[in-house]
């Protein structure tokens, strides 16, 4: 998902990324990933117009990412999901909720995951867009 989206005036958008959020949260469909816990790590792509905050150096034309690292940690710490999928969403719909931002990529990283077999890593990668 690294292709550069366009305004729409086909000029390439700004990113904004917030990349390896560390977050415990109970997510998983095992009785034992939702008691027990563990740690998610999150990159969250944002997609938008930054030259309006650049040319009048102003925080409220573009996004605090203190303030979405924040949200975002409430929403991974918060309510369990069974499935990653579904906690990719949450962290999208967060993410969209700015008003600059266009559209957002968000990387799910599960690296504990019940896998039987060595793995690295497993990662859920979507996109959504403003509506």
């Amino acid at each position: 998902m690294s292709l550069p989206l366009v305004d729409a005036e086909g000029r390439p958008l700004d990113q904004v990324a917030l990349r390896g959020l560390r977050v415990r949260g109970r997510h998983g469909v095992l009785d034992a990933e939702r008691e027990l816990g563990q740690t998610f790590v999150l990159d969250v792509v944002l997609h938008l117009d930054t030259r309006a905050a650049a040319a009048g150096d102003d925080l409220t034309r573009t996004v605090h990412y203190g303030v979405l690292a924040e949200r975002v940690a409430e929403v991974v710490a918060g309510e369990p999901v069974a499935l990653v999928e579904t906690l990719a969403q949450r962290v999208a719909d967060v993410a969209l909720e700015p008003e600059p931002v266009v559209a957002v990529d968000v990387t799910v990283h599960k690296p504990q995951a019940p896998v039987t077999v060595p793995f690295e890593d497993v990662e859920v990668r979507i996109r959504r867009w403003r509506a």
